[in-house]
């Protein structure tokens, strides 16, 4: 058992508080006899509270008081002040009588700021654990979520890359890119375009790859995205769809893409070998 867990539970204010139930009295008082930091923590904790009710404690107002006194004595308030025969016979016996009954209310005033303190604690301990497990609920919510992405995203491309549909358009450098690779998995009947990024090195910030498919003589965007290192290899993307397109083709542009081609930057080309 790890009982600085089973300390910061609060079984020590239930216990000495008499908020334990007998199982919970039973177990924290055989767990005192093999932790001796058990005992000591409920000794602090009693100590603590008698402190406390020291402090706090305050004799009742003189009006309070009398009227105490009248209700124990079994008299009226106004027969305090009067001339009664037996008052001093009485005074002494009736001011014993109000000492041993402000003393009574003492200790259950101090019993009181006892178990307002207690329950204080208790509720400010119970609120952080729900803030604790509302935190990590939400955590674990949004990690699901994420994972639910990631699944569905690796699903509708493991879809892509295996639909018989699909045509693989293997896309080489070129002279000035010798390095740069990737492939076009491209499904002519359904017009999705999904690139997967081998080797395209890093850009500068102000710059991003932009693939086109090549039409006739013409040209389509098919959308920008940025290069890979090393441990990013193997990218699949989403990118526009084109129901044409006789090669595809991978340019260097600023960044959000350009309206056309730079083809002084051509990275990558590749034919679809589709007669159109």
């Amino acid at each position: 058992m790890n009982i600085k867990d089973y300390i910061a539970s609060g079984i020590v204010e239930s216990y000495v508080m008499g908020l334990a139930t007998e199982a919970e009295r039973s177990e924290f008082e055989q767990l005192c006899t093999r932790y001796p930091e058990l005992v000591a923590e409920r000794r602090q904790f009693e100590e603590s509270l008698e402190s406390h009710a020291t402090r706090h404690a305050e004799a009742p107002p003189d009006e309070v008081r009398a009227k105490i006194f009248a209700a124990l004595a079994g008299m009226k308030p106004e027969a305090l002040s009067s001339d009664s025969p037996n008052r001093a016979a009485s005074a002494s016996m009736e001011n014993r009588n109000f000492r041993g009954s402000l003393a009574w209310l003492r200790t259950v005033a101090a019993a009181a700021v006892i178990l307002l303190v207690v329950m204080v604690v208790l509720y400010i301990r119970q609120s952080r654990q729900n803030a604790d497990l509302a935190n990590e609920n939400s955590r674990l919510k949004e990690t699901v979520d994420t994972n639910q992405r990631l699944i569905e995203k690796i699903r509708q491309e493991t879809a892509v890359v295996s639909n018989p549909n699909s045509i693989v358009v293997n896309m080489t450098g070129t002279k000035i890119a010798p390095q740069s690779r990737a492939n076009v998995y491209w499904d002519s009947t359904s017009s999705s375009v999904y690139l997967v990024v081998k080797n395209m090195p890093r850009l500068p910030s102000d710059r991003q790859y932009q693939l086109w498919a090549l039409i006739d003589k013409g040209q389509k965007d098919l959308g920008v995205f940025d290069g890979t290192d090393s441990a990013g290899a193997n990218v699949i993307l989403k990118m526009n769809d084109t129901k044409r397109a006789q090669a595809f083709a991978i340019t260097i542009e600023k960044k959000g893409g350009s309206p056309h081609p730079t083809l002084d930057s051509l990275q990558s080309v590749g034919k679809t070998e589709l007669t159109q």
